[in-house]
């Protein structure tokens, strides 16, 4: 078994304006900095093994900053990233989240689908048990890669996940156990 922490990437400049960067490689704003060393300080007495992020800076940044006085690997993973919102990159946040329904399974256009995003975490977490097994990590993502860990992790349906009333904070630390468990009892059918 693996315990995996989680948490979102800090404030982008993309959030302050109501943005939905998706893959748009935005960086953190001031805020967002001083958010990061913040969370560091709730992160400091938890011990990891490694530390893993998302490739976009957003979140690179976060993790760097949260854990900039340890000397844990950091490691980039692009399955870690924000949907691909296709036409609707940096489109206002409640755009995406007003055509989101449309898109659990079938790509926003020249993007992906939520489903999609599930796949690529499975895949994630599948080689970080196989790496990491006994072990404990961190994750820095985006709100789809929680997505993605809900649904491996536990049994709700993908619209269930999706569709629950959710408040993105920065602050927020969520604690998943990964075990082999979760892929034998899931299938790739949301």
């Amino acid at each position: 078994m693996l315990i995996l922490f989680y948490s979102f990437h800090t404030s982008s400049v993309d959030n302050e304006a109501g943005r939905a960067s998706g893959h748009a490689d935005v960086p953190l704003s001031a805020l967002g900095r001083q958010q990061a060393r913040e969370l560091g300080q709730r992160y400091a007495a938890q011990p990891f093994d490694a530390v893993f992020s998302s490739d976009l800076q957003r979140a690179v940044l976060t993790a760097e900053l949260a854990f900039a006085d340890r000397l844990l690997p950091l490691v980039r993973d692009a399955r870690l990233r924000e949907c691909d919102y296709g036409n609707l990159t940096q489109a206002p946040f409640v755009q995406v989240e007003r055509e989101r329904r449309q898109h659990l399974m079938e790509p926003f256009p020249q993007g992906e689908s939520v489903f999609m995003v599930v796949q690529r975490v499975g895949d994630f977490l599948r080689d970080i048990l196989r790496d990491y097994d006994g072990k404990t990590i961190a994750v820095i993502g985006h709100g789809a890669t929680r997505y993605g860990l809900e649904y491996w992790c536990h049994t709700a349906s993908l619209e269930e996940i999706v569709f629950a009333p959710h408040e993105w904070r920065t602050s927020n630390i969520w604690r998943y156990e990964v075990q082999e468990e979760n892929f034998t009892r899931r299938s790739f059918v949301p």
